[in-house]
């Protein structure tokens, strides 16, 4: 019999490392069966993935910008539980998330790489376009349940996990009412109303650089050194709850690229006239980002691709372990069931899921007139690269929130070419072998990060973990089927990338497609390869872990733009004076602080995502301008950046009172 449970706090060592002997007990304990896999949350699941998986679709491809999906299904499953006569339960809204949540992650795979086919005038058939993100999408869950123990259960209080901090905060704070509900409320109502005016219309600078500053002028001119910083909500909260440690990490790899790898280039390359491979414009007229896009970032991917491996080492045990159960299950058909809460599907079911998708990728590759041997190759790269990088970014997400999806799928196209070109395949067909591939491997990375902030928000919550990872396939099919059909309708009435001579269809520019199909096509053509570059990576995340530091968050540091890396900074220091000052006041006082903390910097996420969701609906509407609001003094670099600092600082300031001012708690509870 179902029972329903009472809403409580979170535990106290829900974020905190958990001691040798100490047990982590979730809100909804295992021995509690509360209402979880019900019809209204598979339907309302399903229904706002296909909603957001349109939506995203379009933007994606419009402005470049996915709709984050997970962070504001998860506030609106708050709202429909109060709909029905039974108000949902926590574990219901839990399922409504993780179902619609898939919706961002499949569409990213989507729109990195289908429209690319299109570009190449290779005009896939709607099945093909929806195999190919179904195909990624079970992929990347399959791989990644035998990781789960060790991600959410083994990490636990290790791995900051920011985007599922901000979801189980507004699932139990939005429950819970009161005065956490109201400061989440107010948080998410900043934040959104600040990102969304900052990112969607001509009010003040959202990045500060400082150029106006004689100083900063001088460095970037003659040294290539620019510094820049994002100066929005969402990132300030994200690096609140990825602490100082990870924060000063990250940052640490953005500064090596931005002033240290972008100069040395620069020093070295600045009298040369002519374009040094892989760039196409001499070094002596690139600015600072032209490097860092064109050999730094390379430098990045090495370095991600390598802490991956490493990763994969270190969770080789938790994998042994699931498959050892799986050959004790097939040798003796029976084994000691876990607890609910701790409980997976079969590892058997996952064995079977992963041949039947190798047989269907083999199948659908087969269909592209090639012989079975490069069919064979094929689909072993298909499935090894999803393997591999179902690892990196579960750990990518699970640390920073940021899945190097674009990184890892450039890695793909360019080993698959390689690897293929040596089996003769070449020409517009090796393009779409190769783009095929890739467009599985990224929708299973990108499938699996989000997988991952699920299962924690989950292991937080008390879900049935098996539970989570059944309706995922049911979120992959139902995001995969409108993001797929939405592209191909998309590309009967847009033109990707650019507009052609004699086509007067309006043009949707898919920066992420088109790069990836520039490189498909230098590498068909047979291009080199700068090996020393990814090299060059491949040291320096062997060199951390020599230092015993964690190579993936350095790398992705290095990876990202700088903007990204200096305001999580902030937000990390931000974080650090808080908890110390919480742990000088002890007790209640203290406890009051951390949590309150917690709760503005999810909000500060969940404000930023609403914020960037309505910006990007906003500018599919016809007629869209920036200039729609727009103050005197936008285009005044030195006023509207020093307007946008303040403006930042004052949101430091919010979250540094918000989260020690315990007067008006004490008012609204009585």
């Amino acid at each position: 019999m179902a029972v329903e449970t009472e809403t409580k706090s979170l535990p106290a060592n829900a974020y905190q490392p958990l001691t040798k002997n100490e047990v982590y007990c979730p809100l909804t304990p295992a021995a509690e069966h509360p209402p979880e896999l019900t019809a209204r949350s598979i339907w309302w699941g399903a229904f706002l993935c296909v909603v957001f998986s349109i939506a995203s679709a379009y933007s994606g491809l419009k402005v470049g910008q996915v709709m984050e999906s997970a962070i504001p299904i998860s506030i609106l499953a708050i709202g429909l539980a109060r709909v029905y006569k039974r108000r949902s339960s926590l574990l219901e809204n839990v399922i409504i998330t993780g179902i619609g949540g898939v919706a961002g992650s499949v569409v990213a795979g989507a729109i990195f790489t289908l429209p690319a086919l299109y570009i190449l005038h290779l005009n896939p058939h709607p099945v093909q376009t929806i195999f190919i993100c179904v195909a990624g999408g079970c992929l990347g869950v399959l791989f990644l349940i035998p990781l789960r123990r060790y991600f959410v259960r083994d990490m636990h209080g290790v791995l900051p996990y920011p985007e599922a901090t901000a979801i189980t905060e507004v699932l139990v704070t939005g429950e819970k009412g009161g005065s956490q509900a109201r400061l989440l409320l107010q948080a998410t109502a900043i934040a959104g109303a600040y990102d969304f005016f900052v990112t969607t219309f001509q009010v003040w600078k959202e990045f500060v650089d400082f150029q106006f500053l004689p100083v900063m002028r001088t460095l970037n001119e003659k040294a290539r050194m620019a510094f820049s910083f994002d100066a929005i909500g969402f990132i300030l909260g994200l690096g609140y709850v990825m602490g100082l440690r990870s924060s000063m990490i990250l940052c640490a790899g953005g500064v090596l690229s931005n002033f240290v790898l972008v100069p040395l280039i620069w020093f070295v390359g600045n009298h040369i006239d002519y374009a040094v491979y892989p760039a196409a414009v001499p070094i002596s007229k690139m600015t600072a980002f032209m490097i860092y896009r064109n050999y730094v970032r390379f430098i990045g991917v090495g370095a991600i691709a390598t802490a991956g491996i490493f990763g994969i080492i270190k969770s080789l045990k938790i994998v042994a372990g699931s498959f050892g159960i799986a050959l004790k299950v097939f040798r003796k058909g029976e084994v000691a069931a876990p607890e609910r809460t701790d409980r997976d599907v079969p590892m058997i079911a996952i064995l079977l899921g992963v041949i039947v998708s190798a047989i269907g990728v083999a199948a659908f590759l087969g269909n592209l007139h090639v012989s079975w041997t490069v069919v064979g190759v094929g689909a072993v790269l298909a499935l090894v690269f999803s393997f591999f990088f179902t690892s990196v970014a579960a750990n990518a997400i699970a640390t920073t929130a940021r899945n190097p999806v674009s990184g890892m799928t450039m890695l793909t196209i360019i080993i698959s070419s390689i690897v293929l070109l040596r089996f003769g395949v070449s020409g517009t067909s090796g393009m779409f072998f190769v783009m095929a591939i890739a467009g599985m491997v990224c929708t299973a990375l990108s499938v699996s990060g989000q997988a991952i902030t699920d299962l924690k928000t989950g292991y937080w919550l008390g879900s049935t973990p098996a539970a989570q990872e059944k309706v995922k396939f049911v979120g992959v099919i139902a995001a995969a089927v409108a993001a797929g059909l939405t592209i191909v309708m998309l590309a009967r009435t847009f033109q990707f990338s650019e507009a052609l001579p004699g086509n007067s269809n309006p043009v949707l520019p898919s920066p992420q497609a088109s790069i990836m199909k520039a490189l498909v096509e230098g590498f068909m053509s047979h291009q080199p390869v700068a090996y020393l570059l990814f090299g060059a990576g491949a040291m320096i995340a062997i060199m951390l872990e020599m230092l015993g530091q964690p190579s993936l968050i350095f790398a992705l540091g290095m990876y990202l733009p700088l903007e990204l890396n200096t305001p999580a900074l902030v937000g990390g220091f931000l974080s650090h004076f808080l908890n110390k000052k919480a742990e000088k006041k002890n007790g209640e006082a203290g406890r009051s602080i951390r949590e309150r903390g917690v709760i503005i910097a999810s909000g500060l996420m969940a404000g930023g995502a609403l914020g960037g969701v309505i910006g990007a609906a906003l500018r599919l509407v016809p007629g869209f301008a920036e200039s729609w609001i727009r103050l005197p003094f936008y285009d005044n670099e030195p006023i509207s950046q020093t307007v946008s600092a303040l403006m930042f600082v004052g949101l430091c300031l919010y979250v540094w009172f918000g989260s020690t001012h315990r007067k008006k708690e004490m008012e609204w509870t009585k």
